[in-house]
Formats: C-alpha cells, structure tokens, sequence
C-alpha cells in the first residue's frame, strides 16, 4: 500500500518536518511444516530496500493497532491471521526517506497465529513473501532481529480488539 492519505495531507501543512507516527507491525508464526517442534515465521522481502523484513505499517487514526497489523497481512501477503499478544513496544530511530520526509515510529510488534492464505507479494511492496524455520531465517537487520526474537519469546495469549 502506498503511503495513507492522511499522511498525504499532513505532508501538505508540514512539508518534509518530523512526523511522529504510529506503527503495527505482525509477526506470524506456525509450526514448521517439515520439522516437528519448529516454527515458521513470516518474512517478506521489500522491494524498495531488498532486505527481508517483518510485515507492518503506519496505523490510521483511529484504527486498533492490532486491527491494522491484521489489515497489513491482508494487503502486502494475502495472509489472514490472529494477533496472540503485543510482544514489543519500541521507537525505532528518526529516519529521512528519499523524497527528505523526516519521520519516527513508535512500533508495536503483535505475535500472530496464521488462520489461512498462502503468502505472495500482494500489492507490489514486496518482491517474495515466504515462510522460514526460526533457526534458518534470512539476514535481517538488527531491528527485524529484535522484531522476531521478542515475538518468539513472547508468552501467553492477550484479547485484541479485531
């Protein structure tokens, strides 16, 4: 999905200033479908920056954060899932994307449990959506590492408003 019409707006009045913004990022996991006792978890590889990363984005206003986490599935990996609980809570560092816009993320990361769908890159954010074993995944920056490692750490099941 491209950037959200309310961002567009924003942009208008602020020009290329700081944004503070809210972010949901999900990620997925099941029991690996070829070793017993092992799970997969969802990655994506970005096509703007080529890397493997967490699926997410910014949060509407007014929208649950767990809501939009489930909203970003469906649109970048065509995957439906649950959120099972909110596993991290971080700012991410000030970034400046190409066009000069200056922006920080407050980020919250959920644990989801997959329902049904078999991923693909579904709006063109991505170049391949696929599952990995936790101990087999790709190289991630140290962030999306920290993304996985707390959601794979994480412990019981919270109620999210869907």
């Amino acid at each position: 999905m491209a950037t959200p019409d309310f961002i567009h707006a924003l942009r208008a009045k602020v020009g290329h200033a700081p944004l503070w913004l809210m972010s949901a990022t999900a990620v997925v996991v099941r029991p690996s479908s070829s070793r017993p006792g092992v799970r997969e978890v969802l990655l994506a590889h970005r096509a703007d920056f080529l890397t493997w990363a967490t699926i997410g984005g910014i949060i509407d206003p007014g929208e649950q954060p767990a809501v939009a986490a489930a909203r970003e599935l469906r649109e970048e990996a065509g995957v439906e899932a649950e959120p099972e609980t909110l596993a991290w809570v971080h700012v991410q560092d000030p970034a400046v994307y190409p066009n000069g816009d200056h922006v920080q993320f407050l980020d919250l990361t959920f644990r989801f449990r997959w329902i049904s769908g078999e991923p693909f890159p579904a709006d063109g954010e991505n170049l391949e959506v696929r599952w990995f074993d936790e101990d087999d995944l790709p190289r991630l920056s140290a962030e999306m590492t920290a993304r996985v490692a707390a959601v794979l750490e994480a412990g019981e099941v919270t109620r999210f408003e869907v």
